[in-house]
């Protein structure tokens, strides 16, 4: 092998180091939503609506589901974790200090000149993010390009990729999901976060998406269609997915925006707008 081409180690043990109960995920879940609101509030912008409904999700894969390790990023096993709707990226960058891929005290940082931690993921500036993300709908095909790779070296990590429900308003999801079904890509797990808000109000008046499941069963996939707050139910659908087998399988997670903070749920005010100080100090205080 040429001496410039470096492989990463490989960990001492393929084992999640994460393993938590579904008490101790729920605290997580609290501790990533209150850094939601201290990063878009001390930003002045950002998502938090997307970044709420999606943090159990999240927080379940990174501290249950996934086999990561924050001290080997490039681990060539490791599970990746695609985040297509990168607006959510708080949640991410949440997730990700939590588990140690940079400092926590970082997290301060968001959108500021010259972080790591802009306000859509970047792969080049940010440890452990997979894909850089901007305009909506590409997160699909990208997990699936590296799902792919994943069968080509016979490797056996797994891809989750996280899509918003108003991202399947876009074409180029669609056909990603009939390439996925085309070449049977069992490796990977689709995520939607279908919290039925997007941009400025409800999708079923923007762009209706339901029945959203059969969509996707007409498609080729196979559907779990769950409560996406409720640790049990996510964790059995992770399980289920990666017993499917020729097919793959799409999780449709029914969840609210801006869950946890009572004046945030269901408000599309707080898709993209930041809380000021007194709605960060009111919110924190619920999230206690």
């Amino acid at each position: 092998m040429p001496n410039h081409i470096k492989v990463p180690p490989e960990p001492a043990s393929q084992a999640n180091i994460f393993n938590l109960s579904i008490e101790e995920l729920k605290e997580m879940a609290k501790k990533l939503r209150r850094h939601v609101i201290t990063m878009t509030a001390t930003a002045g912008s950002g998502h938090p609506g997307g970044s709420l409904s999606a943090a159990d999700i999240i927080t379940t894969l990174y501290f249950k589901a996934m086999h990561h390790d924050p001290q080997n990023p490039q681990w060539l096993d490791r599970d990746r974790f695609i985040l297509s709707k990168g607006h959510a990226a708080p949640i991410l960058y949440a997730a990700l200090a939590e588990s140690g891929y940079f400092p926590v005290e970082e997290l301060a940082t968001l959108r500021k000149l010259d972080s790591r931690l802009q306000g859509h993921t970047d792969r080049n500036l940010t440890p452990g993010v997979e894909m850089s993300a901007g305009s909506l709908g590409m997160g699909l095909s990208f997990g699936i390009g590296v799902a792919l790779a994943a069968k080509l070296d016979h490797r056996d990590y797994r891809t989750y990729v996280l899509l918003s429900d108003g991202e399947c308003d876009e074409g180029q999801t669609w056909e990603a999901a009939l390439s996925a079904a085309h070449f049977k890509i069992d490796n990977l797990t689709a995520i939607v976060d279908c919290n039925r808000i997007q941009l400025t109000g409800w999708t079923r008046d923007i762009m209706n998406l339901e029945p959203l499941s059969q969509k996707w069963q007409a498609f080729g996939w196979h559907t779990i269609d769950i409560d996406g707050h409720d640790f049990n139910q996510i964790l059995a659908a992770f399980k289920e997915a990666e017993k499917i087998k020729n097919k793959p399988p799409v999780i449709i997670a029914r969840t609210i925006k801006g869950r946890g903070v009572s004046f945030m749920e269901n408000n599309a005010k707080f898709h993209g707008k930041a809380p000021t100080p007194e709605e960060a100090e009111r919110a924190l205080k619920e999230l206690e």
